[in-house]
């Protein structure tokens, strides 16, 4: 199959070039335009408690005041706030307020006494903004105003004015978004353009994988993943461009590699350009095929997810992995057909030379030699690792992770903690409702009001009443504003968040139910939905996986040892990463979704790896090699492609780390050295040992790896050279 289709790119290359240039600006020019989703509640399923508390509010308190910008005023040299400076910080407000500042619908003056710390160093007002404007640009826009338009009014009254909140935050995402993915994108790019320069030797072979990726593959996944967000009405995390570019990029250039390392393969065994162009195609293709298929349904099936931000990135990072594959298979062949092979690998003189691969050979030997020592050594290291991870710990404060430190509304948040209380930034909601229409009466909201002060953990609790409005009009539903000791985010304020849960449904009076909502609540049934996503996406991803690599492999062992390999791989990225940042670095945890991303990608690009090494493994047998023999081999040519492939997607991954803030220090370390594992560790050594180890039992019930099966067995095998062309056949020698 794939050395026809190598054959019909290769005879019709410049037609298929113009193809994928014309279906691309179809592409771009037709994709609707897609918002990034902030909010973290809005990735629940509606099921969630937090969501129906919400949903709650919406019903019983339609008008109700929730803030989404603070204003936080202090004095520039740290005193206690006086009446002068109430003078000016009414002056702010009612600017502010004049300004009609689109989107905002209320500021709240600051109260002498209410608004103001306990050390009276700090004082706070709230601003109201249009909900239905969260998910626009208007969202962010008016906390940019406000901060530009109260900064001047405060200029020159000794007062300090910085804005915070949620809108705010999506601000300082947003600009951190941009810095990051520009930072990723510019270092990636200089990174693969010298090492795959570097390795071949050529100008144009490190700028190929770039243009192939960046300027046709990427335009194209992008394109079609807005087409799928807006037709399957799906979400859109702000940290997927970031990671869409190294997926991309990452993966293109693997790709690439695979077929780029074929292609120089088969001209130093005197094929022309082109008959060498097919063949490369023929004898890679399904590799990269099965490799992009099996990473394809490991992002694919997080659409089985309960949190939005992944059911919306894996059909993303799956549409941007079968769009690379396609150009990789069809564009990437088709340009290699039109340029001159020397064109290619200029100004190198020595490309036509066979490398004597003395490292690679080496290790290929003592593979095939010593298989049980080298499987033990390797998978003993995976295994030391990933008992590292039994100290796992989730954190869940998205947007503080997500930023860096230093920008405004992660001050602010800061301030509020440590001036108010850990729990004043995002206080939670207790609703208590009426299921007969009865008003509530005032000694069952005063009852209920103190059981919920009564759980350790709790700072304090607001009253509903008439007075303060939070009591709905037909007197059936109480929102009580419970303070808690802990930062909203951490575990501690969900393991409260928990309790004051329990205590709300069993204290709740005859007649009526309770809701616990707020941000700790989301918090909380995001650790309830990654459960949930542990144990029904990762087991039928791997079922999913290992039914591709049964097919491709034509055998039911093969797989078992395989997923298991890639398994270790997963548990020692994990371990090592909790090693770093929790027992080393000090943090109190890593965020939540890092497990999912490990196994998005280490996982994933794992199989490719591994994938790779096994076909070359099966095609050496096919040559009539034992099963040692053949390992020793697949290490040896098989090896430099592995290597190459995954230090630069391990050093794509690592400019993560040079983002700014935890999050993507946390993504990139551990994706990077995942990648490191999955390459050096699992695909170069411990996978081949196992499969030399089993010997003719891998392939089995097949017979895959008898001479005879297969495009790859002798060596004379490959298609006839092109009409036209001037190929000698394959000599009976290495290739």
């Amino acid at each position: 199959m794939f050395h026809r289709l190598g054959h019909f790119v290769v005879r019709r290359a410049w037609w298929v070039i113009l193809a994928w240039v014309v279906a691309m600006l179809a592409i771009v020019a037709s994709a609707p335009k897609v918002t990034s989703q902030t909010d973290e509640s809005a990735f629940l399923p509606k099921h969630y408690e937090s969501i129906q508390a919400a949903q709650l509010q919406e019903q019983a308190f339609p008008s109700s005041f929730t803030p989404a910008a603070l204003l936080l005023f202090e004095r520039n040299d740290g005193q206690a706030l006086n009446d002068a400076d109430q003078a000016s910080m009414d002056k702010v407000v009612n600017g502010l307020t004049a300004a009609h500042i689109p989107a905002v619908e209320k500021i709240l003056p600051v109260d002498a006494k209410a608004s103001k710390s306990k050390d009276g160093k700090y004082a706070l007002s709230m601003v109201a903004i249009d909900k239905t404007k969260m998910q626009t640009e208007e969202y962010p826009d008016a906390a940019k105003k406000l901060r530009e338009e109260g900064s001047k009014l405060a200029d020159g009254t000794g007062l300090k004015f910085q804005v915070g909140g949620q809108a705010a935050s999506s601000l300082d995402q947003k600009d951190a978004s941009g810095s990051t993915d520009a930072i990723v994108m510019g270092l990636s790019l200089v990174l693969v353009i010298l090492i795959v320069g570097i390795i071949f030797r050529s100008i144009l072979a490190g700028l190929l994988p770039v243009l192939l990726s960046l300027v046709i593959a990427m335009p194209v996944a992008n394109g079609l993943i807005a087409d799928a967000i807006k037709i399957f009405d799906l979400k859109s995390s702000p940290m997927t461009s970031a990671i869409l570019i190294i997926v991309v990029l990452g993966v293109g250039t693997d790709y690439f590699l695979f077929l780029a390392f074929r292609y120089r393969e088969r001209l130093r065994l005197g094929e022309d350009r082109k008959t060498a162009v097919a063949n490369a195609v023929g004898r890679v293709g399904e590799a990269i095929a099965s490799a992009a298929g099996a990473v394809a349904v490991a992002f694919a099936v997080l659409i089985l997810s309960s949190l939005g931000m992944f059911t919306a990135l894996g059909p993303a990072l799956a549409i941007a992995v079968i769009a690379t594959a396609l150009v990789s298979l069809t564009l990437a062949p088709a340009v290699l057909a039109v340029i001159p092979s020397k064109g290619v690998f200029w100004p190198g003189k020595k490309w036509m030379q066979e490398p004597k691969n003395a490292r690679f050979a080496a290790f290929g030997r003592m593979t095939g030699k010593k298989p049980g020592l080298v499987a033990l050594v390797s998978g003993g290291i995976l295994l030391v690792l990933t008992l590292a991870g039994v100290n796992y710990n989730g954190t869940y404060d998205l947007a503080g992770s997500s930023m860096p430190k230093g920008k405004e509304s992660m001050v602010v948040q800061d301030k509020l903690m440590t001036a108010f209380s850990a729990g004043a930034a995002d206080p939670s909601h207790v609703y208590l409702t009426s299921t007969n229409g009865a008003k509530l009466s005032d000694s069952a909201i005063k009852d209920f009001a103190g059981k919920l002060q009564g759980v350790p953990g709790v700072a304090s609790v607001v009253t509903p009443s008439t007075e303060n409005k939070a009591i709905n009009a037909e007197g059936t539903t109480g929102d009580f504003t419970v303070m808690l000791n802990d930062a909203p985010a951490s575990n501690k304020a969900i393991d409260t968040i928990e309790k004051v849960r329990d205590t709300a449904h069993a204290s709740a009076p005859a007649d009526s139910k309770a809701l616990v909502g707020g941000i700790t609540s989301v918090y909380k049934d995001i650790n309830t939905a990654m459960v949930h996503d542990y144990t029904l996406v990762f087991p039928i991803a791997a079922l999913i996986i290992m039914l591709i690599l049964g097919l491709q492999l034509r055998s039911v062992v093969a797989p078992w040892y395989l997923m298991a390999s890639v398994g270790l791989g997963f548990g020692g990225t994990l371990g090592a990463t909790t090693l770093v940042f929790q027992n080393i670095k000090g943090e109190q945890g890593l965020m939540f979704m890092l497990p999912i991303f490990i196994y998005l990608f280490v996982v994933a690009i794992g199989t490719d790896y591994n994938i790779l090494i096994i076909s070359r493994l099966r095609e050496e047998a096919r040559e009539g090699r034992s099963p040692r023999e053949a390992a020793s081999e697949a290490v040896k040519h098989g090896g430099p492609t592995v290597a190459a492939a995954g230090f630069i997607l391990a050093a794509s991954f690592a400019t993560f780390m040079l983002a700014g803030n935890v999050l993507f220090m946390e993504l990139g370390f551990s994706l990077a050295f995942g990648i490191v594992l999955a390459a050096f560790v699992m695909a170069m050594f411990f996978t081949p040992a196992l499969t030399a180890l089993l010997g003719h039992r891998a392939w089995w019930p097949g017979h895959a790896d008898e001479p005879g099966h297969g495009h790859g067995h002798g060596h004379g095998d490959g298609p006839a050279p092109l009409a036209g062309t001037h190929g000698v056949p394959e000599p009976a020698g290495r290739h």
